[in-house]
């Protein structure tokens, strides 16, 4: 039998319920079936599971299992590209809180000794999210001034690499002193720590005439002061709104969420032609049919790490059954790197 997390309904920590099933098999030609190792965890796990993240609403209800990253062992294959025993990782539609999974063959990579199972199960999201965002959307040129927001994140740490990687000027913001030691591991040209200086005074004089790119996840608390740092021709990317969550309890604040949402910037199309700056977002999950991303982005990310360019993303492992206290760790705002959940 199987193991996997299901959620019965929005909620808190509780909610976080680890079932037995049926195990699963391959049904298609380009199915494989992987057993889980490893299983990365990200903030829209939370939003999942709070009912707050819309593809969950829109593609699959209730109950759910969250889980977007794995890594694991081939089990059963109908495809000719993995055989069993094979060391993977992969992305999944949800359902990555499990012990089986089974997914395309398009969403499935191999790996060696590069990446242990725990890495790699932390690797898929946050560098095909900083990948994206970076190369897809920005189009990145050596040179470049690169504001990253939330930098010792999961996400944020591998924008700092992925910003490096392409010669660009990166500066790295972190909320907590205590995560400036992880931050400059990571080697940016500049970093500020808020919670000890003016981020905005600190921006300004890092970049006299704005970020070409600023990349933000913050949601209302900086949106507006990004767009306003961005350089003629800057582009703001947007890909999380961590501000508007709780960092304890589980559960969002439905005055708060109402009152944020309303402060929340509107960004006028006739003002950023005027001024010549863009604002971009996207959601990583509606990306993961899209094969030739995928498939590009992967390998070009594996090329780096093998050529010791790129490394692996720094990771903090719970139990499975620990599910709950990694959920509310990463709420906390404490942690740095990727959490992994090892099965």
């Amino acid at each position: 039998m199987m193991q996997k997390v299901v959620i019965s309904g929005p909620g808190s920590y509780e909610k976080l319920q680890i079932r037995s099933f049926p195990d699963l098999s391959p049904q298609k030609e380009t199915e494989v079936l992987v057993d889980v190792h490893c299983v990365g965890v990200n903030y829209a796990d939370c939003s999942v599971r709070m009912g707050l993240y819309q593809s969950a609403k829109e593609k699959v209800g209730w109950p759910i299992t969250p889980g977007f990253e794995f890594s694991g062992v081939v089990k059963a294959s109908r495809s000719k590209r993995f055989r069993q025993g094979d060391s993977v990782f992969g992305v999944t539609f949800f359902n990555g809180y499990a012990s089986q999974v089974c997914v395309p063959e398009h969403q499935l990579f191999a790996f060696g000794k590069e990446l242990t199972y725990e890495q790699a199960a932390g690797f898929p999201a946050v560098f095909l999210t900083a990948y994206y965002a970076l190369f897809e959307l920005c189009r990145l040129r050596p040179g470049m001034k690169v504001l990253v927001h939330s930098a010792a994140g999961g996400v944020g740490s591998a924008l700092v690499q992925l910003a490096r990687w392409a010669k660009t000027e990166v500066t790295g913001v972190v909320g907590r002193t205590d995560k400036l030691e992880y931050l400059q591991s990571l080697k940016p040209d500049h970093w500020i720590d808020k919670s000890r200086e003016n981020l905005w005074a600190r921006c300004e004089a890092i970049a006299p005439d704005g970020f070409h790119v600023i990349l933000d996840a913050n949601g209302v608390e900086t949106l507006k002061q990004s767009f306003k740092h961005l350089t003629s021709t800057g582009r703001l990317v947007v890909y999380g709104f961590h501000t508007m969550m709780p960092k304890k309890g589980g559960k969002p604040n439905l005055m708060k969420l109402i009152l944020d949402y309303f402060r929340t910037p509107r960004f006028n199309p006739i003002q950023m032609t005027t001024e010549n700056k863009s604002v971009m977002a996207f959601n990583l999950s509606y990306l993961f049919n899209q094969k030739s991303i995928l498939s590009d982005s992967i390998n070009h990310l594996l090329s780096g790490l093998k050529k010791k360019e790129l490394h692996p993303p720094k990771v903090t492992v719970y139990p499975f059954k620990d599910v709950k206290k990694a959920h509310q760790a990463l709420e906390s705002g404490r942690t740095t790197g990727k959490l992994i959940l090892k099965i």
